[in-house]
């Protein structure tokens, strides 16, 4: 047998879900257990108050009894909110004054009832509004938190955060993959919707990176672990979300300064309205309208609906910059290589040195390619698939540059003629007319170059008539490619300005220009355009799904390479920003009518606890609307 608080803990926990954090989940539970048991003793008041009329000093204490269980706790947050300053506590402030009085004046009924009744609206208000947290939640259910980790031959069922980097584990068809890595062994199709948004599912085999909370759709894989569980691309996203929640929005500033004044305007009226009519009940009802649960919810509601309907595309909204800066943006400046254009670029020649065949120099350049996420080396590592290298390669990445790998003594160098010529060989830059080319270097010889040429992306073009449908004329390219190159892209495109042969610094420099005359937003892969996206208005990370660079820097990370969603994510934000003004609007209208319509006597205190939630629940509709937005 259960006693009454485990079986209304079950219910609870029956009622939210997994969808309700677990802090939620223990103060919904405490004052369902106050409310069950103040109505315990207004039954019992009740029944006495029938069998022994004449007693009212003893049914009237069983009364004050249980409005003092339902309503000390919410005292305490009311003299903790007040002393703090916090106007979150605003509505448990009004109500505790409420109860005060109808004690006062031996409406202990009436104090009872009021919280009980709020407390049920209230629950089922979250509830509501945690239905648009499924994306978020539903997201993180979807990394494994187990593996099979393959031991001299054996397999074994593991715990996920007991991987290391280097561990080989099993991902069969069926399965979610638990960890970042990359397949050693077999090929399949991965579904990676619940990172990227995109439907259709990835072919992946040798050598690919594989991620977390993508599932194994065909055939089964052997993984490399390169990152520990809790490392994962997919415990960034999920952290980034979740601190989503409780960005702070410029709206919800004013509305906090409003509070402050609010409650002395709530009592004012209270005191007016007693005062007028010598009927306490009235002023009662007024106190219990003015709870402010629609002003609560007038940018949070908006908030999450809004990262629901990003995360369902694979957009990552780190911060306010969404609303504050996203809706009003007049300028998009786009980074060329793996933003405007396809980023795997396109392989049109090669020219051989000390190489003695395309199939050495190819070889020589994946083997430190395969270190890095940069579009030139994952060009170079696509077209070497046929061909064997060696990956033991220790990698590091010079920004704006190229490649340096070294294993036992060997060095190989890869990047492009200017960085080479700096560091004393002999090269050139004659294959960089309409492309670029990436010399290699091995053992302090040149071998070579690769000559490679970007392809503007499919839906590049579509995305600037998007753009100017929104009103947003002024478009701009930055390369460090030649005029030649980026002009070819351009008119492709159709980008009015572009600025060429640029390195990083200078990126961020251009940026900083034009943010003195433009609102900004800067669109880039987050590899090489780190200083510019942390730098702009809002910065927009393009394809950052396994790029720990792209989250860290970007205001807005875009987990595919779908530029349809930089068009949306713009609507997105001035929908929320006209969705809050909207809430707004209702929550003082519904204020105001609430408020006179218990000063004239129309309601009573506990009507007037149920129709307070009024605004909230129209808010609640109103910001589901975003949600929709296609």
């Amino acid at each position: 047998m259960k006693s009454i608080d485990n079986l209304v803990g079950d219910s609870i926990k029956d009622q939210t879900t997994d969808y309700i954090p677990e802090k939620d989940k223990k103060k919904f539970s405490r004052e369902i257990r106050n409310s069950v048991a103040a109505l315990s003793f207004l039954l019992s008041g009740f029944l006495y108050s029938l069998a022994f009329p004449d007693q009212d000093v003893i049914y009237s204490f069983i009364y004050l009894i249980g409005a003092l269980v339902v309503a000390i706790p919410i005292f305490r947050t009311a003299i903790r909110g007040f002393l703090q300053k916090n106007m979150a506590s605003a509505m448990e402030i009004l109500v505790s004054i409420a109860v005060i009085v109808s004690i006062l004046n031996n409406q202990c009924v009436i104090a009872i009832l009021i919280p009980i009744i709020l407390t049920l609206v209230h629950f089922f208000e979250e509830k509501s509004i945690m239905g648009g947290r499924d994306a978020i939640e539903g997201l993180k259910k979807m990394q494994s938190t187990t593996a099979i980790l393959l031991e001299d031959g054996r397999e074994r069922e593991v715990d996920a955060i007991s991987l290391s980097k280097g561990d080989e584990i099993i991902v069969k068809p069926g399965m979610s993959l638990p960890i970042d890595g990359s397949i050693l062994k077999g090929s399949s199709s991965m579904d990676q919707k619940s990172l990227t948004g995109e439907s259709i599912p990835k072919n992946v085999e040798v050598g690919d990176k594989v991620f977390a909370g993508t599932i194994n759709i065909e055939g089964a894989i052997i993984v490399s672990v390169e990152k520990e569980y809790r490392d994962t691309s997919f415990q960034k996203i999920v952290k980034l979300l979740e601190d989503a929640e409780d960005i702070t929005l410029p709206e919800t500033r004013i509305i906090d300064k409003f509070l402050v004044y609010y409650i002395p305007l709530a009592l004012l009226v209270a005191t007016f309205v007693w005062l007028l009519s010598q009927d306490i009940s009235k002023a009662v009802a007024v106190l219990v309208v003015s709870c402010p649960c629609g002003l609560m919810l007038v940018s949070s509601a908006p908030m999450i609906a809004s990262l629901a309907a990003a995360t369902g595309r694979g957009i990552l909204i780190k911060n306010s910059k969404f609303i504050e800066k996203l809706a009003n943006v007049d300028c998009l400046i786009f980074d060329k290589t793996g933003t405007a254009t396809r980023g795997i670029l396109e392989a049109i020649g090669y020219s051989l040195d000390k190489a003695v065949s395309y199939e050495e120099l190819l070889a020589t350049a994946a083997s430190v390619a395969s270190g890095s996420m940069h579009p030139v080396s994952r060009s170079i590592v696509e077209i070497s698939r046929d061909i064997n290298f060696d990956r033991d390669y220790q990698v590091t990445e010079h920004v704006g540059k190229g490649l340096i790998g070294n294993k036992g003594g060997m060095e190989i160098i890869v990047g492009n003629y200017k960085w080479l010529s700096s560091l004393g060989y002999e090269v050139n830059d004659k294959y960089d007319v309409d492309g670029c080319s990436s010399w290699v270097i091995k053992d302090k010889k040149v071998l070579g170059c690769l000559v490679f040429r970007d392809v503007p992306r499919d839906d590049a073009s579509k995305m600037i008539c998007d753009l100017a449908d929104l009103g947003i004329e002024d478009t701009r390219l930055l390369t460090g490619d030649n005029e030649v190159s980026a002009e070819r892209i351009r008119n492709a495109v159709g980008i009015k300005k572009m600025y060429c042969r640029l390195l990083p610094e200078q990126k961020l420099e251009m940026v900083r220009r034009v943010m003195k005359e433009k609102i900004v937003a800067f669109v880039g892969d987050g590899i090489n355009d780190a200083l510019a996206l942390a730098e702009a208005d809002v910065g927009i990370a393009m394809g950052a799904m396994g790029s720990d660079t792209a989250i860290q820097s970007a205001d807005i990370s875009l987990m595919n390479n779908n530029l349809d969603n930089i068009s949306f994510a713009i609507r997105l934000a001035r929908k929320t920003r006209r969705i809050i003004y909207q809430n707004i609007v209702i929550a003082f209208t519904v204020s105001f009518v609430m408020i006179t319509l218990a000063a004239a006597g129309v309601i009573g205190a506990l009507l007037g606890a149920v129709l307070h939630n009024l605004g909230a629940f129209v808010i609640l509709i109103n910001s589901g609307r975003i949600i929709k937005l296609k």
